[in-house]
């Protein structure tokens, strides 16, 4: 089974309080869902067309995984407290 990787790119933070309110509670959620948080926050290095925007990555053991992480109730609860206080993407992504 591949390994899945969840990528998040933060486009603007609004509201870094709800920021910070969600990072307390989505980094212990996503752990106990079997994510590994390799690396957060601002790109060393840009390239082509790159922003420089927070960037988060972690690494699922699968892609069924990393879903059942984003769609579980603890991460759902820590979503709520973001609550439009950031636009960002999310993308989950199969290794090869």
């Amino acid at each position: 089974m591949a390994k899945a990787y969840w990528v998040a790119t933060y486009r603007s933070v609004s509201n870094p309080d709800a920021l910070a309110a969600y990072a307390q509670r989505s980094g212990p959620a996503i752990a106990a869902a079997g994510g590994r948080i390799l690396a957060r926050g601002l790109p060393a290095q840009v390239y082509e067309s790159g922003q420089q925007q927070r960037v988060v990555l972690i690494e699922f053991d699968s892609v069924e995984q990393a879903r059942a992480a984003h769609d579980s109730p603890a991460y759902q609860d820590a979503l709520a407290l973001l609550a439009g206080g950031a636009e960002r993407d999310i993308r989950i992504v199969e290794a090869a």
